[in-house]
């Protein structure tokens, strides 16, 4: 069954049979990546185009007015509504896109970036989903962290920073790789969807400088079908009430 358009305050995602339809993970990271003091983003593996879109809100809704994104989407039939939404939005001229694996267009740019950020793959060979599509979308094999990694160090300005979203055990691994590519995750939040479940997200924030280790803790719902107050603030300015 198609899926129907996802409706935010101010931008629709077209999202019928895509691979990586909006979820928590995206908004999330879309309403908490650091825009502050920013003007080139880059989002790795945009899917429908969720985050480049948020951050284009985000930027205009600061007051910026010299700020670009670029979008980066393996995934043809993704780039497809991608390219449609940012079409449809109110910041069209802002947003670029690019249909091909980030590895090749970080081959091919001499651009940085101030702020990259990224929803990756996270799936394993033993829990990738059946779908040929979405294993694309959402398997490591398609962006290994090593290649995710190597692609922000070279892409990343020397004061920017790489925001993305991983599972609790892939963030923790990742933070580790990231050393060894002269990346430093100097904070993150531990997201639980209750109070009393485990940490099933990091909200991941790296610097190329090591600084000191800073860390919070937010749950998305209160109790069962409501937002929690922390997840109510970060969002608001996004879904519609």
């Amino acid at each position: 069954m198609a899926r129907r358009p996802f409706h935010f305050k101010k931008f629709s995602v077209e999202q019928a049979d895509v691979a990586h339809p909006v979820g928590t993970d995206g908004v999330l990271l879309g309403a908490w990546a650091d825009i502050e003091g920013r003007s080139s983003a880059l989002d790795i593996g945009t899917g429908t185009g969720l985050l480049a879109l948020m951050l284009a809100q985000r930027f205009e809704a600061a007051g910026s007015r010299d700020y670009s994104i670029d979008a980066v989407e393996i995934n043809s039939a993704s780039a497809q509504y991608a390219g449609r939404n940012f079409e449809a939005s109110p910041w069209a001229g802002r947003l670029r896109l690019w249909e091909m694996a980030v590895q090749d267009f970080a081959a091919q740019t001499d651009r940085r970036f101030d702020l990259i950020v990224s929803n990756p793959p996270f799936y394993t060979e033993a829990v990738a989903p059946p779908d040929s599509g979405r294993r694309l979308a959402r398997h490591s094999s398609a962006l290994p962290p090593v290649d995710l990694l190597g692609v922000v160090k070279k892409l990343l300005t020397e004061e920017g920073c790489f925001c993305a979203i991983m599972p609790y055990e892939g963030g923790r691994s990742l933070c580790e790789r990231a050393v060894w590519n002269g990346l430093y995750c100097t904070k993150w939040v531990e997201v639980r969807s209750r109070i009393h479940k485990p940490v099933e997200r990091l909200l991941l924030y790296f610097e190329k400088t090591p600084r000191p280790f800073q860390s919070a803790q937010m749950t998305v719902y209160s109790s069962e079908g409501v937002y929690s107050d922390a997840f109510r603030v970060m969002t608001e300015a996004f879904y519609l009430q």
